[in-house]
């Protein structure tokens, strides 16, 4: 077995770890590369709000400028014309900075949600891409985790953070220019308190990282646990587990929590330690500031504007933590998101390889094909057999020795780890994707239906199908007369999952939509494992109909529905035991008449009689 053969069949699980071979520092980076993509189809919009943003942000520093005017220039001196034009500038100022913020926020949010929609549909399209065998080894709720609360938290930081970061910055930037002209000594005191506020950040973005990061993998662990848990909780109230799951329960929301209380922690230290720098700076520049005033170096109007120039200048700064929060939480949203992205997919073959393979007109054939799930587990050993079209062939077999493992191969859901599957001669894995699901149709034994009407669920392979002919495929199955007697009749809406519906009448679905789907190649996956006696003669009426002059492949439990295959495949522990007609293979005696024996005790008692 080569190498790309093993890798292309393991899958990781999705786990909530930083990307898988990046280095720690490197993230950050490589993460706002593959951000940047899905904001740069919205340059327009981007420099729009960066210029709102960068040229609003002097609007902030001119108010304790215009203070300082006001109070050296007009207050001190009586002035009250200078005072009243001075204030309707404020208020012009006050009134453009609202101005400003309400038409960048709405520009943020636009670009957010445009760029969050692109990235929704990359995510679902590449799911829909990715081969079944990821979703066997990923829980649903991890993945929902993936496609709503990490897509949200990037949401907030596309509407809320990077651009406001510009703004916050550049206020940073003309609040320091604007006290270096009015007083460069007192400035020098502001800032001198900024190494430690440096120092504090920085401490806290590397714990808070981590804590963030743990958040977010338990927040995953607990929606796959809720997912889980309201998908089965028919089991756990049959099974009387309702006191040891909410334990369970109990310790994932505990660890959720606590890594929410690890997250406030950081916070409880960060905050109060820049409002306790701020009031220092503020104090400091008071105590300094009335040295000079008393000695006439210095006017009230600068120790003002100064005062408000500091809690301008740590505003700013207590804004940059706020979104250092949220730019924490996308990074660990977006790490996963982009995880995901990057899983791989089968690689199309390309359209001239299976070209030719429209219809199916001569034979299916597996050539020693063995295969495993995990490493060596072999499920499937030396497995060789041929169908012809238009035969019909039956697999039996107990629990576990594989036929729907046969059916998963043949459906490319799962690549063939040894040996070979070829369609007309053409090797599986060169059939373009469409042109197999062409091909082959395939009736489950636990049937999916969407929220939807009926006939969008019957009609689900090809939305243009006239509706007489929906209704006659059903009249064929002899699904009309319980789809006739619906709330609606072929509008009813079914819920999540096809709740309200019997099993049968799930199955009864699954046959019309196969019908409709006309595909050369039927398989049945013990489809009528689950339905009523009456039902599953129903079904056998229009299944005798609907694999008539097409080839079929039936997984079978019940013995009774295979006597008219054209040739039974019987499996035990992933091998061929025996294959042959009904007749021919209980002349053997073997497995096949074994089980045959087993669901018919009446003809057991006659052999030994």
């Amino acid at each position: 077995m080569s190498g790309a053969a093993r890798k292309s069949t393991g899958f990781r699980t999705q786990q909530d770890e930083t990307l898988g071979g990046k280095q720690k520092g490197s993230v950050d980076i490589y993460i706002v590369k593959r951000l940047f993509a899905y904001i740069r189809p919205f340059k327009g919009l981007i420099a729009g709000a960066v210029a709102l943003t960068a040229g609003g942000a002097m609007l902030g520093p001119l108010r304790p400028w215009l203070t300082k005017i006001a109070i050296d220039e007009h207050i001190s001196r009586g002035d009250h014309q200078g005072l009243a034009v001075i204030s309707l500038i404020m208020l012009v100022v006050v009134i453009l900075d609202g101005l400003k913020q309400y038409q960048a926020t709405w520009l943020t949010g636009l670009i957010g949600q445009k760029a969050v929609f692109n990235l929704r549909m990359d995510i679902f399209r590449h799911l829909q891409r990715l081969p079944i065998r990821y979703f066997d080894r990923n829980p649903v709720g991890r993945l929902i985790t993936r496609t709503t609360n990490d897509v949200e938290a990037l949401d907030e930081m596309l509407s809320s953070g990077l651009i406001t970061i510009v703004g916050d910055i550049l206020q940073l930037v003309f609040i320091v220019v604007m006290m270096f002209l009015i007083d460069w000594r007192l400035t020098f005191i502001v800032l001198s308190v900024l190494p430690l506020m440096v120092w504090a950040t920085i401490s806290f973005k590397n714990r808070v990282r981590q804590a963030f990061l743990d958040v977010r993998t338990h927040l995953a662990r607990l929606n796959s646990f809720f997912q889980e848990h309201i998908t089965g909780m028919k089991i756990v109230q049959l099974f009387g587990r309702e006191e040891s799951e909410f334990r369970r329960h109990a310790e994932i929301n505990a660890d959720h929590r606590d890594a929410n209380i690890r997250t406030v922690f950081y916070f409880s230290i960060y905050y109060p330690l820049i409002e306790f720098l701020s009031s220092l700076t503020a104090g400091l520049v008071v105590w300094y500031s009335a040295t000079r005033v008393l000695k006439a170096d210095l006017t009230v109007g600068v120790v003002v504007s100064f005062v408000q120039y500091i809690w301008l200048f740590f505003r700013p700064l207590q804004h940059l933590s706020d979104r250092f929060n949220i730019l924490q939480t996308a990074v660990t949203s977006s790490d996963r998101i982009f995880r995901l992205l990057e899983e791989p997919v089968d690689p199309e073959p390309p359209e001239s390889a299976g070209k030719g393979i429209t219809v199916f007109k001569d034979r299916i054939v597996f050539n020693d094909v063995s295969f495993a799930y995990d490493g060596d587990n072999w499920v499937l050993r030396d497995i060789s057999f041929e169908i012809r079209a238009g035969h019909t062939v039956a697999i039996v077999g107990a629990t576990g020795s594989g036929k729907t493992t046969l059916i998963n191969i043949l459906s490319r859901f799962y690549p063939v780890r040894k040996g070979s599957v070829t369609i007309d001669g053409t090797e599986l894995a060169d059939i373009p994707g469409h042109a197999l699901r062409r091909l082959i149709g395939v009736v489950m034994q636990d049937v999916v239906l969407f929220a939807g009407t009926v006939r969008e669920n019957l009609c689900f392979g090809d939305p243009s199908i006239p509706d007489e002919r929906i209704r006659e495929a059903a009249r064929t199955v002899g699904a009309d007369r319980f789809i006739d007697k619906l709330p609606g009749g072929y509008d009813y809406r079914i819920r999540e999952n096809g709740s309200g519906l019997s099993v049968g009448q799930k199955q009864l679905i699954a046959f019309v939509r196969a019908l409709l789907y006309n595909p050369d190649i039927l398989v049945l996956d013990e489809a009528t494992s689950s339905v009523d006696t009456e039902t599953e003669s129903l079904i056998e009426e229009a299944t005798d109909r609907l694999m008539k002059h097409r080839t079929s492949i039936i997984i079978a439990h019940r013995l009774s529905t295979i006597q008219h295959a054209d040739m039974i495949i019987v499996l035990h522990k992933g091998t061929i035991r025996e294959t042959g007609t009904h007749q021919e293979l209980l002349a053997r005696r073997g497995l096949y008449h074994k089980l045959y024996l087993l669901q018919h005790p009446e003809r057991s008692r006659m052999e030994n009689s």
